[in-house]
């Protein structure tokens, strides 16, 4: 495994969608185009799913070092209505493109820090929300919140909205590796909360852990793997530390680069924790994910109806995922749009009656058949196909060196993912990424792939 590791740890997309962002057409993009391509998806999908729903919540009040999201650090709460406030107009905005009311099957509400917000600041944004919309009868409200700061009215306001699932970013439990990545949390607060929730009703907490921080080595991992195993959270995701600080400047320069560990180190972290997982009985879920076998993402993967998008895993797959907020991402499956990043610039969008977006793209034939085999490679480790394509055998002769290293079995319609190669499955999609092997970045862009 270790020199797979350093034979194909590489900078690739991590491939919530495709085309990745760096290789929109930004140029073809309008958002009238937009607007045609959503209304059009919503119409054909609205009655029988529905459609997902993600809102970014920007604030915090401090700076996790790890963190790749766009946030605002700020301690200013009376930020907090102003920002529903444009939320909501902005959902009327989307109101008014679809032309007739939404049925809702997922929403999620992410940050930033969520539970920033007051409990009476999320209701009025909840309120003005399905004041619009319905609920789908399997409507899958969850929301990600700070062990820190979530509190039980926060935990009563989502359950009371329908709400079953919340999300709590652990990351790692040793202090050394906390005070580096500047989030400090002890267990017994997130026991607390986690106990907190499922008294009140929750059916799925999730907790966050990530593996190849700073200062993190095996026996760390270790640690947090038997504490959270001692709470038993439905699901567990497991990400990998994407270290990109040519994105996001000095927020993840809180510590030095030889503090990381080392690519195959790395790897014996997510080996590790993983065996411990699957012993206690938890389902290995795509690359990153685990889940009781009861769990709605275990039921899913099992039956193959796992799907991805900007949230990452789900079971539900709804064609339209309208993202409100800034930074906020859109796909209606023909078509992707991206808010402004900036707080005040998309206020001054919003307000002026314009929806958000500064940059989006538009599927082509191609990007919409190299999605569908890239989707079910990441959700599925497989893919197959009724009759040859243009990019197939361009895909093949780039599958060759890892056919050769039994990361994958290639068929006479069908490409399947081992057991060994489902750790490179992002350089697996790389082969089918068309636009990646058409124009190699001059510069870094992604975060390596182990």
């Amino acid at each position: 495994m270790c020199s797979l590791v350093q034979k194909y740890n590489v900078a690739g997309p991590r491939y919530t969608s495709y085309p990745t962002v760096p290789y929109w057409d930004t140029d073809q993009f309008s958002l009238q185009a937009w607007k045609e391509q959503l209304a059009q998806s919503f119409k054909d999908s609205n009655s029988k799913e529905g459609i997902s729903l993600y809102i970014h919540l920007p604030f915090c009040e401090s700076l996790c070092t790890f963190c790749g999201c766009h946030k605002r650090i700020t301690k200013r709460h009376e930020l907090e209505l102003p920002y529903i406030q444009t939320l909501l107009e902005e959902w009327q905005l989307y109101h008014e493109i679809l032309g007739e009311r939404p049925r809702i099957a997922a929403l999620h509400l992410g940050g930033g820090t969520p539970t920033f917000f007051s409990p009476s600041s999320l209701d009025r944004l909840l309120q003005g929300l399905f004041i619009r919309a319905e609920k789908t009868p399997d409507f899958d409200g969850s929301f990600e919140g700070h062990p820190n700061n979530t509190q039980r009215e926060h935990l009563e306001l989502f359950f009371a909205h329908g709400f079953k699932r919340v999300s709590f970013g652990v990351q790692d439990y040793n202090e050394t590796v906390q005070k580096a990545i500047h989030r400090m949390q002890s267990f017994d607060q997130v026991k607390a909360v986690s106990d907190q929730a499922w008294e009140i009703g929750y059916t799925s907490v999730s907790h966050d852990l990530i593996y190849g921080l700073p200062l993190q080595s095996v026996s760390h991992m270790e640690d947090s793997i038997q504490k959270t195993l001692s709470i038993s959270p439905q699901r567990i995701s497991l990400y990998s530390y994407a270290h990109v600080p040519w994105i996001k400047g000095n927020g993840q320069r809180g510590f030095q680069d030889e503090d990381l560990p080392s690519p195959s180190l790395k790897r014996a972290q997510y080996e590790t924790a993983k065996t411990q997982l699957l012993a206690a009985g938890y389902i290995e879920i795509g690359m990153d994910h685990f889940a009781l076998p009861s769990d709605t993402l275990a039921i899913a993967s099992k039956s193959g109806a796992l799907h991805r998008n900007f949230m990452g895993y789900t079971h539900q797959h709804s064609r339209v995922l309208i993202g409100l907020g800034m930074s906020s991402i859109s796909d209606c499956w023909g078509a992707f749009a991206q808010n402004e990043k900036n707080l005040e610039a998309y206020t001054h969008l919003v307000q002026q009656g314009i929806l958000p977006a500064f940059r989006g793209h538009i599927l082509t034939d191609q990007d919409l058949r190299l999605r569908t085999h890239i989707s079910d490679l990441m959700c599925h480790f497989e893919t197959q196909w009724t009759e040859d394509f243009e990019e197939l055998p361009t895909i093949l002769a780039a599958l060759e060196p890892m056919a050769a290293d039994a990361l994958l079995r290639v068929h006479s319609n069908r490409i399947e993912i081992t057991d060994k190669g489902r750790p490179f499955v992002r350089n697996v999609c790389m082969a089918f990424d068309a636009r990646l092997q058409a124009k190699a970045p001059k510069k870094t862009l992604f975060s390596m792939t182990i």
